[in-house]
């Protein structure tokens, strides 16, 4: 598959400029995005990670066109956009993105596309969640690289405010549906608060000495605070390379150090390194922690962004020693109105 290389702005498989493919690709493109709003009288909407996909789905509903660029399972911290995703990104009217730098590539493309596209716009959700005051820096995301943690959505509170932003540029473009977006985002919130309640009330009956997470990403650094635990270290160093046998001895000390009883994998990265230090510190190994990518197939009831979370604190609290009955009657599925 052709793929680009946005940072080098060539193409990996040859020489010719990255920026006169994006120009021919987008012409057309832009052509199209200009005239189809007026047209079908519904917005085309495009955004990164499945979890964030699913969040504007569930405002949406079937008032917009949805594109989910990123792939599940996808490593989307280098994921960078193919030629049909370019133009589908010349083709959108919205773009909604995490922002605090996860989708550089995209945002890139976007910024490109408002050469021949005038009319898109680009939501950034994280960047209108937090200020910089409340950026994260840690073991994944170091504070001398200067980019934050974005992984905000793992946070059921920054999720309802990810509803709300997509509430408001949604009627704020598109008016005419005012009511229908606003119904949407009412019943999802609805359903965001009995979840953070739910996980408020799960993790808490961990044991106060275990509510510990060492995980392969560092993806949970805006959930552990909210819900008084500690993310105490992550395997992977900050440019996504294996660790070092020097960094792995030292996880293995501080997971003794701290009696830590579990250590998590990830859905994306490979488990090799977090099976050998599950094995020599003596605890258990949970396979999958899923940051951004949804349960069971596209059609189950549980493929969606609170199925995600539900998944993730049965995985999560039980192996830390707590129970999850708080969040045994919370349904799943999407909540839009057809």
């Amino acid at each position: 598959m052709l793929r680009f290389s946005i940072n080098n702005s060539r193409l990996i498989t040859g020489g010719v400029s990255f920026a006169i493919v994006l120009s021919l690709l987008l012409i057309p493109a832009a052509i199209d995005s200009q005239a189809s709003f007026a047209q079908n009288e519904t917005l085309n909407v495009v955004t990164s990670v499945s979890p964030i996909t699913n969040i504007v789905k569930n405002i949406g509903g079937d008032k917009i066109n949805l594109t989910g660029l990123v792939p599940e399972g996808v490593n989307s911290h280098t994921f960078e956009p193919v030629p049909s995703d370019i133009v589908k990104l010349g083709k959108a009217d919205l773009v909604i993105i995490s922002g605090l730098y996860l989708e550089d590539p995209m945002e890139k493309v976007v910024n490109a596309s408002l050469k021949t596209n005038p009319n898109i716009q680009l939501l950034k959700l994280g960047d209108n969640t937090v200020t910089p005051a409340d950026w994260i820096f840690d073991f994944s995301f170091p504070k001398d690289a200067g980019h934050p943690n974005p992984h905000l959505w793992l946070n059921p509170v920054y999720a309802m405010k990810f509803a709300n932003l997509t509430k408001d540029k949604l009627i704020e473009m598109d008016p005419n549906n005012t009511a229908y977006y606003t119904k949407n985002a009412n019943k999802y919130i609805t359903l965001l608060k009995k979840l953070d309640e739910g996980i408020k009330q799960a993790t808490q009956t961990i044991p106060p000495e275990q509510r510990k997470l060492i995980t392969y990403h560092d993806s949970w650094a805006y959930f552990a605070p909210r819900y008084n635990m500690t993310v105490i270290g992550a395997v992977q160093p900050s440019d996504f390379s294996e660790p070092s046998p020097l960094d792995v001895a030292k996880l293995i000390d501080q997971i003794r150090a701290e009696n830590v009883p579990a250590i998590f994998a990830s859905e994306v990265f490979s488990n090799r390194i977090t099976n050998q230090i599950a094995d020599e510190a003596g605890v258990e190994i949970v396979q999958t922690l899923r940051d951004d990518a949804l349960p069971g197939d596209v059609t189950s009831p549980n493929h969606t962004y609170v199925g995600m979370m539900l998944e993730n604190m049965e995985h999560m609290i039980v192996p830390l020693g707590g129970n999850v009955s708080s969040l045994s009657g919370i349904n799943p599925a999407n909540t839009y109105t057809p």
